[in-house]
């Protein structure tokens, strides 16, 4: 069969070749080389035609495809680019030494592509690294963690939906385009010293969330060799990150209620209103209370589900004053009919769920003269107020969602509902009674504002 296939042996030129057809009736034939052992030319019976190398290795034929006719010269003269003939040859001088060709050009391969991925490794950016981490990490995350990653390493430049002008970039955006084998300690030390100096406060929360991205890089096949801990090492955070004080005055004072209620139910949306004392009276934190849906309201036995970041949920009373707020609150429905499950809902938010609660806010607190207090402020308002009511700190804890700090809290205390509503009743009817409203009893269906001194 082979020896039928081979028409003859000829010094191979650019006519022969060109001329060279298929015999009739077979599969293929071969045209070879004088000049070079083992070259030849096979055409196949469509016209398809390749220059081949063809030798034997431990008793057996192997043959190599050089390639197309249209593509390789017969002979070039160039190293750099050799033609069939040349690369024949070289074959064959593998063929000499026991080598098969075969497996040295996949082990070649083999090393090319280890020699491209490794520069491809060291060519890998922050910002490549960080969209794997993010997309890896961010089904563990609370909306509110993404956010803040998402925020971190924002370029800005964005026309702002709130007023006038461009969005400022995030932290991180400026160590985005740096290779993450440069990101140094002297490097993040010089990104820190910056940051710092403008807002310090977002500086600190960046550096945390960059110091556990390169954590994990560092145990990322992809990324562990161009990743450096020591970037984000101990004496870059002593040394550099700013500590970060808590606001003095972001909250409300005793004398301050009646005038924050008053103003605070004056708003003209209800559900505004109703959200802003409930986040004073439960102590929740803005996102965990806006993410309230009806099923975690349970009015029959007066509880709430909050959705936190520190436990995963956890369950509070549902004091009297509260409840009569979300019993008041409207259950709406989307545009195709739909209810929405949210207690804060909003027609105008896409997701119909309450978004941005503190424009109202600082009109009410300016309309009753007092000085400004974040959302979050309300958070810590609650924790400061019930000291007035000498509730123990860890029934407070556990209402608004810390994490236990001493050995008994967090191994041997984890108080009953019953118990954490004795007390979270009792703050909230002190915070009422300063505002001078009455709190409602377990079965009232309204509420009536009371005589105080406090009143306005």
């Amino acid at each position: 069969m082979e020896d039928n296939r081979i028409m003859a042996r000829v010094k191979l030129t650019a006519g022969r070749v060109r001329d060279f057809k298929c015999e009739e009736e077979a599969s293929q034939s071969f045209l070879w080389d004088t000049e070079a052992p083992g070259l030849a030319v096979r055409v196949t019976s469509n016209g398809a035609k390749a220059y081949v190398f063809q030798s034997k290795l431990k008793g057996k034929t192997i043959r190599i495809t050089i390639g197309d006719v249209r593509t390789w010269d017969i002979e070039s003269g160039n190293p750099e680019r050799p033609g069939a003939r040349e690369q024949a040859r070289h074959l064959q001088s593998f063929i000499d030494k026991g080598i098969d060709p075969r497996q040295e050009k996949e082990e070649r391969i083999a090393k090319a592509e280890a020699k491209r991925e490794e520069a491809s490794r060291h060519d890998i950016t922050v910002a490549d690294a960080w969209a794997a981490y993010v997309e890896a990490r961010k089904h563990k995350w609370s909306p509110r963690h993404l956010v803040d990653h998402e925020n971190a390493a924002n370029p800005g430049g964005r026309v702002k939906k709130r007023g006038s002008g461009m969005t400022e970039p995030g932290p991180l955006a400026s160590l985005m385009p740096v290779k993450l084998g440069e990101l140094t300690p002297a490097r993040v030390e010089e990104w820190l010293t910056l940051e710092a100096s403008r807002r310090p406060t977002y500086a600190a929360l960046s550096y945390r969330l960059l110091r556990a991205f390169i954590r994990w890089a560092s145990g990322h096949p992809d990324y562990a060799e161009a990743a450096r801990v020591d970037a984000v090492g101990a004496r870059v955070a002593k040394d550099h990150v700013p500590r970060v004080k808590a606001k003095e005055g972001d909250s409300l004072q005793r004398e301050q209620l009646a005038s924050w209620f008053k103003a605070v139910r004056e708003i003209g949306n209800p559900v505004i209103s109703a959200y802003l004392q409930t986040l004073l009276l439960t102590g929740a934190r803005r996102e965990e209370l806006a993410g309230l849906t009806w099923t975690d309201a349970d009015f029959q036995w007066k509880s709430l589900t909050i959705r936190d970041k520190v436990e995963g949920e956890r369950v509070i009373p549902l004091t009297p004053y509260v409840a009569t707020l979300l019993a008041s609150l409207p259950r709406r429905k989307d545009a195709k009919g739909k209810p929405l499950p949210w207690v804060f809902s909003s027609l105008t938010a896409a997701n119909g769920r309450l978004q941005e609660p503190r424009v109202q806010h600082v009109k009410a607190l300016a309309c009753a003269g007092l000085p400004h207090v974040t959302l979050h402020g309300l958070r810590r308002s609650f924790g400061t107020l019930a000291e007035w009511t000498e509730a123990p700190v860890g029934i407070v804890a556990q209402v608004m969602g810390h994490k236990p700090s001493a050995l008994a809290e967090k191994h041997y205390r984890r108080r009953p509902l019953d118990l954490l509503r004795m007390w979270h009743t009792k703050i909230e009817a002190w915070i009422l009674e300063q505002a001078g409203i009455e709190q409602p009893k377990e079965d009232a269906k309204g509420l009536r504002l009371v005589k105080s001194n406090n009143a306005t």
